[in-house]
């Protein structure tokens, strides 16, 4: 890939990524997302359980191993799909910053770095 289009892939990600990088500023943005969907939505544990084709227990399970993020994706999306929503997912740099400033910065680290290598 060359480097304009990476730049403009960047500038599109960034653009498409803007609410997620807000939810990312936050500390745990989406911890205990699904408990909070299903008690938001009035919907039954016995309801979502019997939809995933598993008991109870399960469903809970699922809501405990969110926050610890031990529960995969697709398992998150089988509980969402129960509840009538779906699981949408971003991966933002750290600290609300964007791609382009988060590959600046990697640019520079990598100048600088074998400036301080070949300098010795």
């Amino acid at each position: 890939m060359r480097e304009r289009d990476r730049t403009l892939a960047r500038r599109k990600l960034d653009m498409e990524m803007q609410p997620y990088r807000r939810a990312g500023v936050a500390k745990n943005p989406t911890n205990g997302l699904l408990r909070a969907v299903r008690q938001a939505l009035r919907v039954p544990v016995a309801e979502i359980a019997e939809k995933m084709g598993v008991c109870r227990t399960v469903v809970f399970g699922l809501e405990a191993r969110e926050p610890k993020n031990t529960i995969t994706l697709r398992s998150m999306s089988r509980m969402a799909q129960a509840m009538g929503c779906k699981v949408v997912y971003g991966i933002v740099p750290m600290g609300g910053k964007k791609l382009e400033e988060l590959a600046e910065e990697r640019l520079w680290a990598g100048v600088l770095g074998k400036a301080v290598v070949s300098g010795q």
